[in-house]
């Protein structure tokens, strides 16, 4: 229940793990396929390894893995806990691990977006600027800071960010 003590338990901690089928037995709970059950818990999780600076937050086992119907399950319980917090999600069998990475990896798309900040942020910073517009949208600290880790995220994962920010080293601050 204390997850600020367990987070600050040790300096060699580097994440946590949702064990969703532990929470169910203790809590007497039915897992249902929109996982709502684990909604709190998962939340809690996520805020409180972040708000230690804990770089894991490892996401529930989607004990759906056969077959395309598996797969299409194990898919949308990844968007839904990237979209909650974790950066990665626990894997029972081989055949999840690339649906699993994919789900957990920045696109292309988003990676271009976030070079493009980090490129005109670099400008508005030089040019004192705090909060500035792109595409007709705020950028301000927040989205910046958001832009740097896909970007950072993006080089771990393979990606050429070098060549990208090339393509968009001309992108200004609107």
């Amino acid at each position: 229940m204390d997850l600020n003590a367990i987070c600050a338990a040790s300096p060699y901690l580097s994440g946590l793990i949702f064990a969703a089928e532990d929470f169910a037995l203790d809590l007497s709970l039915t897992r249902t396929p929109s996982l709502t059950e684990f909604l709190y818990a998962r939340s809690a999780i996520c805020i409180a390894a972040r708000a230690f600076n804990l770089p894991s937050t490892i996401d529930l086992v989607c004990t759906s893995y056969k077959g395309s119907d598996g797969l299409k399950t194990l898919e949308e319980e990844c968007i839904g806990g990237r979209g909650l917090g974790f950066n990665g999600k626990q894997c029972i069998h081989p055949s999840q691990v690339e649906v699993v990475q994919r789900a957990f990896t920045p696109d292309e798309k988003e990676v271009e977006w976030a070079m493009r900040v980090c490129i005109a942020d670099e400008k508005a910073a030089a040019s004192g600027r705090g909060a500035w517009t792109l595409d007709g949208k705020m950028i301000d600290a927040p989205v910046s800071g958001k832009a740097k880790t896909v970007v950072s995220k993006a080089e771990r994962c393979g990606f050429d960010v070098n060549a990208i920010r090339d393509k968009w080293k001309d992108q200004e601050p609107e």
